[in-house]
Parts: C-alpha cells; sequence; structure tokens
C-alpha cells in the first residue's frame, strides 16, 4: 500500500509556529528531554473520546468497558477509570493491570478465548463482573474452580454469530472459520446447559466481531442475531439479563471517515433499545488509537537502485501493526514543510534485521534529513502494547500530554534490566 503527506487530521495534533505539537506541547521538546523513539498521548484527546461516545449512546442503558489489550499503559488506565469506564481483560495480568490503575472489579469483563485455571481463580476471587465464556469447554473449566473455591461464577456465553466484519482477516473473529465463541446452532442449548448449573449464575450473551469495522452494517446484522437469541432464551423460561457487544469501532488512519457512532448507537438503538438487558460495549481503538502517536529520528537516506530509503531509530518491535498486518499510518514531519516544498518517494524502515521492518512505501513525502524527527500518528492502539525487544532492543518509552504539560509514563526498559531477568536463576 503506498500514500503521500498530509498534515495531521486527528484532534490535538497539529503544527504551530513550524513546530508539530500535542495539545500545546512540542515534539521537539519531548525529544529533546527523553530521547527517541516513544510513544505520545493526547490525554484530552482520549476524555474527548469518551465524552462523544457517551454522547451518541444516551437514553442507551450501556456500560462502557476500555478493551485494555489496545493500550494497558496504568496512566491510561487510570485516566479512563477517572472517566467512568469499566475494563475489558484477555488476561489475568491486563486483570492485575487494571485492577492497580484504580479499577472496580466489579466493572472488569474478563473475555479471552483460552483462560488457564489460575486466571479464572484469580477473577473469582477478585470478584469480575463477569466471565466471557467462548466453549463448553471453558464452561466445565470455571465449574470446577468454582466449586473448588466454593464460589458461583457470574458468565456470558460469548457467541459466534457467523458475520463478516468486511475487515482484515487477521481481526475478523465472528465467523464460523475463527476460533471465538460458541456457534450461534449451539447457542441456546449451551445457555440451558450453564443455567442448571448451581455454581454458575449464567447471565447473558455476548459477541465481538472484529476489529477497525467502518460500515455499521455487520454491527447490525450480529444485534439482530442477538435479540433473535435473547428472545429464544427467554422462550425457554430462562433468564438472561445482560447483553455484551463487544468492540470493533474503526477509526480513521488516513484522513477518510472512521465509525459514524450516531450511526452505530441508532442501530443499537433499533436492534436492542426495547430488550430490557444491561447492554456492555468494550471499545479499544476508537478511544485511543487517534489519541497516541510514535515519534523516530531518521538516522540515514539510502538509495538503492531507484529506491530511495529513509532509515529511522523507531523499528517493527516498537510498531508492529505494518509487519503485521501491512498497515500503513500518516507520516508527519515534526517541522512543519513548506507549502511548496518538494515531496519525494521514500521507503520508510527501521533497523530491524528483517525486511518486514516497515512502516510503509510512500509515493510523497518531504524529504527527510539526518536528525530529523518524525511522528507515526494514530498509533495509540496497539502499539506500545505489542512492543517488544526483538533484537535486544530497549522497550519503548511512553509520554503523556495536558495541556502545557508532559510526563514519563514508562520509561526505557533498557538492555540492564533485561538482563536482570536471566541473571542470579
Amino acid at each position: 500500500m503506498t500514500t503521500e503527506f498530509s498534515r495531521p487530521h486527528v484532534a490535538h495534533f497539529g503544527y504551530k509556529n513550524g513546530v508539530l505539537t500535542v495539545e500545546n506541547v512540542a515534539v521537539s521538546a519531548i525529544a529533546e528531554k527523553y530521547g527517541t523513539p516513544f510513544y505520545v498521548y493526547s490525554a484530552t484527546a482520549v476524555r474527548e473520546r469518551v465524552a462523544q461516545l457517551r454522547a451518541a449512546l444516551d437514553g442507551l442503558n450501556v456500560q462502557v468497558c476500555y478493551a485494555v489489550k489496545a493500550n494497558n499503559n496504568l496512566s491510561l488506565l487510570s485516566l479512563l477509570v477517572e472517566e467512568g469506564c469499566g475494563m475489558d481483560i484477555v488476561s489475568g495480568g491486563e486483570m492485575h493491570r487494571a485492577l492497580a490503575a484504580g479499577s472496580p472489579a466489579n466493572k472488569i469483563v474478563f473475555s479471552g478465548v483460552g483462560k488457564t485455571d489460575e486466571e479464572i481463580a484469580a477473577a473469582l476471587t477478585a470478584g469480575v463482573h463477569q466471565l466471557n465464556i467462548e466453549s463448553i469447554e471453558e464452561l466445565d473449566a470455571i465449574s470446577r474452580v468454582a466449586l473448588k473455591l466454593k464460589k458461583v461464577a457470574t458468565v456470558v456465553l460469548r457467541i459466534n454469530p457467523d458475520v463478516d466484519a468486511l475487515t482484515h482477516p487477521k481481526i475478523t473473529t465472528g465467523t464460523s472459520k475463527n476460533k471465538f465463541g460458541i456457534a450461534y446452532a449451539d447457542a441456546l442449548n449451551t445457555y440451558a446447559v450453564a443455567s442448571a448449573r448451581k455454581e454458575i449464575n449464567v447471565v447473558g450473551i455476548a459477541v465481538h466481531i472484529g476489529s477497525q469495522i467502518t460500515d455499521v452494517t455487520p454491527f447490525r446484522q450480529t444485534f439482530e442475531r442477538l435479540a433473535q437469541l435473547t428472545k429464544a432464551i427467554r422462550a425457554k423460561g430462562l433468564t438472561i439479563s445482560r447483553l455484551d457487544l463487544g468492540g470493533g469501532l474503526g477509526v480513521s488512519y488516513d484522513g477518510s471517515a472512521g465509525m459514524d457512532v450516531d450511526a452505530y448507537a441508532q442501530t443499537l438503538r433499533e436492534t436492542l433499545g426495547d430488550i430490557d438487558c444491561e447492554l456492555t460495549m468494550e471499545p479499544g481503538r476508537f478511544i485511543i488509537a487517534e489519541a497516541g502517536a510514535l515519534v523516530t529520528k531518521v538516522l540515514y537516506g539510502k538509495n538503492q537502485g531507484n529506491a530511495k530509503f529513509s532509515i529511522v531509530d523507531a523499528a517493527m518491535n516498537d510498531l508492529m501493526r505494518p509487519a503485521l498486518y501491512d498497515a500503513v499510518h500518516p507520516v508527519w514531519p515534526v517541522r512543519e514543510p513548506a507549502a511548496d516544498a518538494e515531496t519525494l518517494p521514500v521507503n520508510l524502515v527501521g533497523p530491524v534485521c528483517e525486511s518486514s521492518d516497515t512502516f510503509g512505501e510512500f509515493d510523497r513525502l518531504p524529504a527527510l534529513e539526518r536528525g530529523d524527527l518524525v511522528m507515526l500518528g494514530v498509533a495509540g492502539a496497539y502499539g506500545a502494547t505489542m512492543s517488544s525487544t526483538y533484537n535486544a532492543r530497549p522497550l519503548i518509552q511512553e509520554v503523556l500530554v495536558q495541556g502545557d504539560t508532559f510526563k514519563l509514563v514508562r520509561r526505557q526498559w533498557t538492555v540492564e534490566d533485561a538482563l536482570m531477568l536471566e541473571r542470579d536463576l
């Protein structure tokens, strides 16, 4: 995929006096203090996204539970707790991070297709809001753990509605080819089985059909299937009081339209507005993606045949999405290009010893020189949270901006930190 330079299209990122800023802070000032590469987040952008979602959902009984897998930085989680969000987790580690950030256990939804017995026990002991069950085998495991702990497990069944989310195959989760959820045809019988167990308190059904969805049609199809199944459950004399709608609301990476949240909310009203159930939804990317960016520095320019490369100090271990999904993030030079600046084709690549360590082949970007700072926008989701120490590179640092102030919210995890895990065993 190819693309070209355009100025920032997201809130609280833009040029002021020739320098790229986040809110009222110059990106160059952050780089001067902490070095590169680093992730930077706008606290105001996060709060505004939550407010936008709440305004669209006004009048509906919906609890927003942020999908922690999108970005699990403690400072960001604490900010979202302050905004009244619950947490959607997919591992025991995420549960501990959510609790450490101040989230009440009774506002935590534990999703995930492969929970261990230890994770189940920890969740029941903590008193999470619900565990989302994805198979009859998992139901059996939760039953065993609950009986051993002499607890009653509150659960909902995640259903696979066999609806195509019309998104990237690697982030599609709601078709019969995917590993997630209980087959729709088996849902009613499984619900009845769960209802008969004294150690299980089954209260509802859940879905999640995928990520980065920008068309409301798959949501409508999914919600209609939820409504049908809810009626069938009640027709058998069983109780259902919760519906978990999952997440998946898409954002704009290139200035085109993301998900229309007003249209999403209207679809929800038309399909489930009178269902008489508590509703939960679990956005992650929608809340955090556009609020974050990756800042890196140009190390070298290189011409090879007809190809031009700009090699930067960030790499695929810092931002995996391009290597994993062929994703392309917008590129914004920190020093504002002149209106008539020449633009050139360039491959923006990192230093890791992999051909997949590339951020994209761009048709036209302003000329980049050694030492120039560059921002990869819309990188708040599935950026830092997927980062690694591949090639023994330090784990990337993170910075949070609020107004005209900024602070480090994850220090650079050094090579020495990594070595300590392998010494004195």
